[in-house]
Formats: structure tokens, sequence, C-alpha cells
């Protein structure tokens, strides 16, 4: 018989919750557009908070030598990133309605980059 003194521990991913999917949107925008592109995200500020499965966004701008922001979604599942897509954020990219003329993109190009979260650490309590 043995015996297990003290708690046994879980593996890393029962132990706490980590987030499985990331998603960071590469936007290269050019200097006369920063404004407006952080203009339009700041009009769809709350947009993504409801959405099922999400967990958190930050919009990254560059500091110095690039032109490159990051939109950082962090998310349950890649399900919710999905649902999602084809959903609120496939809506809020259509434009302002039938009829309605499409705004021009703020940014020149867009890459998709994903990853699963593997390890996670946060500040460490006092």
């Amino acid at each position: 018989m043995v015996q297990v003194r003290g708690p046994v521990e879980a593996p890393f991913d029962e132990r706490c919750h980590v987030p499985s999917v990331v998603k960071i949107n590469v936007l290269t925008v050019p200097a006369e557009q920063r404004e407006t592109l952080e203009k339009r995200f700041a009009s769809r500020a709350h947009a993504v908070e409801n959405s099922d499965g999400f967990e958190w966004f930050e919009l990254l701008r560059p500091v110095e030598g690039t032109d490159t922001y990051l939109v950082y979604t962090r998310w349950r599942d890649e399900e919710s990133f999905q649902a999602w897509m084809e959903g609120p954020m496939k809506s809020a990219h259509q434009g302002g309605g039938e009829g309605a003329e499409r705004p021009k993109p703020a940014a020149s190009g867009s890459t998709l980059w994903s990853f699963e979260v593997v390890q996670q650490a946060g500040p460490k309590g006092e």
C-alpha cells in the first residue's frame, strides 16, 4: 500500500484555467492612417466583450521602427473565435448597411497568427 502525504499536483492544465487560443492580427498601418485605425477600434470598443468564449483584447501600437500594429485577442477555444468571426466580427466589417459605402481600410496589410497557450504566469501574491 502506498500512502501519499500532502497535496497531489495535477498536470499543469488541470491546476488552473489556461486559455487555449490566442489570435494576433498583424496590421500594417501607414503613419497617416494610425489615427483612423485607433478611432475605429475605439468606436467598437466593447463589440467583442460579450462574445461567448472571449477572454481578452489589446490593441498594441508600435513604438519605434515599424508600422505594424498587433491586435491581441484570447479565446476559450477555437470554436468561440470562429463563431465570433462568422457573426459579430463579420457584421462589423461589412460597413454601414445596404447601399452605404464601406470606409477605406486603415491597414494596408493583415496577417492572422494563431497560438495555443501552453504556459502562463501572473504576478506573485505577497
